[in-house]
């Protein structure tokens, strides 16, 4: 087999598109439909600036498409998932699928908690010891 280069890797052909921090919830949150900027704002709590910079990024790349609605005032821009941009959704979901099964797994190994010293104290006070 040969060797390939960390310029040719697939992996990171896809984490150039969809690797950054608020890309694959913009994603994720796209695959239920159309959205507003302020929407997708709300939803994730990204700034203005840095939500702005990724969806011209992925807009770029051809993953999701931009509608300006001039008649409304304010001017509203809704974005949603492109045509090329919904073969991303097995990708999408298998993502979601894995974060699920890691969180409870994590849960599931997780250490109890040293009980809270302040917890104990008030449960003698009110039992009276």
């Amino acid at each position: 087999m040969e060797r390939m280069t960390l310029a040719d890797c697939p992996i990171r052909a896809t984490i150039k598109v969809i690797g950054a921090k608020w890309k694959p919830q913009i994603l994720h949150n796209l695959k239920a439909g159309p959205q507003h900027f302020g929407e997708l704002r709300r939803l994730l709590g990204a700034t203005q600036k840095v939500l702005t910079q990724e969806l011209r990024e992925l807009e770029r790349e051809g993953v999701i498409e931009r509608r300006v609605d001039d008649e409304a005032v304010p001017r509203r821009v809704e974005y949603s998932l492109s045509r090329y941009g919904q073969t991303l959704r097995p990708i999408l979901q298998a993502m979601c699928d894995w974060g699920v099964t890691h969180r409870a797994r994590r849960q599931r190994l997780a250490p109890p908690s040293p009980p809270d010293p302040r917890r104990s104290a008030m449960e003698s006070a009110t039992r009276g010891t």
